[in-house]
């Protein structure tokens, strides 16, 4: 899997996760929903990415002559981009900020996931964190206030192993939301700075003391349903009693710990609604076909591919916000 990883990176990270779905459809005929047809550009965070990739290989199936342009480069990014108009869609994975909203930003809830810490599975203290986890006043000493600088610190014992601490350096709606559950933000995070979801999972992948955060999709393997093998995703201590109890541990397994998160066990801000943003509503048929998908059809693709669907409320919610005034 690092082979894997490392050969995604040099091959996506490096020219900007860029990503071209071109007509695919064999002998379907052209336009089965009106003669649907035309452009689309998407680009922004990480943490959408591998799902929208899903959704835009489906919806071209049934619209051949609809070109997705496709690419990762951060939440930040994606924002910036649909505002300028240089996209027609923005991935965004943290809430929509009111300056945002007020230069007509129309953000689109699209799916949920989470953030979660991830360490080196050969660290020689995995077991011991398994046991112990990591609170929320931890995460504060470990990546805000920088009090904690080894491993016994953390787990209140004498081991005077050190910590690694890494971040990332693109503005993303990962490191934003993790920042928000210790009421911060993304630039209040210490650590070595990494780009990207795949950079920060390969730091840690060959860190054995290092400790990180990543989105659900770049922790765990989509066909194993485990850990990408390198990494351990580490528990998280929510009633702070320096243990993990039974009913706070679900994370040997992707589908433990969406079915964790469906339940609201997981805590949240890690845990976040993810969205698709447009410049006001789009006036492009072609975008406007391919949010309604997202919306509808497209949902069933959420479990499958890591992800977590949205309640009816909300997927109504986003189906309203396309109607034209």
């Amino acid at each position: 899997m690092k082979r894997v990883l490392h050969l995604f990176i040099i091959t996506c990270v490096a020219v900007g996760m860029g990503l071209s779905f071109l007509s695919c459809g064999g002998g379907q005929k052209s336009g089965q929903k009106g003669g649907l047809s035309g452009n689309i550009s998407v680009s922004g965070a990480f943490a959408l990415y591998p799902l929208a990739v899903k959704w835009a290989e489906e919806f071209q199936k049934a619209n051949p002559d609809v070109h997705i342009d496709m690419s990762a480069g951060g939440a930040g990014k994606g924002m910036t981009d649909v505002l300028a108009d240089v996209v027609d869609l923005g991935m965004v994975s943290r809430e929509v900020y009111a300056p945002e909203l007020e230069k007509g930003a129309l953000p689109i809830a699209v799916a949920k996931d989470a953030v979660v810490i991830t360490v080196n599975a050969d660290n020689p203290l995995a077991e011991q964190l398994k046991r112990h986890g990591i609170s929320r006043e931890a995460a504060i000493k470990i990546w805000i206030t920088g009090e904690y600088t080894t491993w016994g610190q953390l787990l209140g014992t004498a081991d005077k192993t050190p910590i690694h601490v890494y971040t990332r350096s693109d503005a993303c709606g990962a490191a934003e939301t993790f920042a928000l559950w210790m009421g911060k933000k993304q630039e209040d995070l210490g650590g070595t700075a990494v780009f990207g979801d795949p950079g920060l999972a390969s730091a840690i992948q060959n860190d054995k003391l290092g400790i990180g955060l990543n989105n659900i999709g770049y922790a765990y393997d989509e066909k194993s349903r485990t850990p990408n093998p390198g990494l351990m995703v580490c528990p998280v201590d929510g009633n702070s009693d320096g243990r993990i109890d039974a009913d706070e541990y679900f994370y040997d397994t992707k589908d433990d710990f969406i079915a964790a998160v469906a339940a609201d066990k997981y805590p949240s801000p890690p845990a976040r609604d993810l969205y698709m943003v447009a410049h006001g509503v789009p006036s492009n048929p072609a975008v406007v076909a391919f949010l309604k998908f997202i919306l509808t059809e497209g949902q069933k693709y959420n479990v499958p591919v890591g992800y977590i669907s949205l309640p009816e409320d909300k997927l109504e919610k986003g189906l309203n916000a396309l109607k034209t005034k």
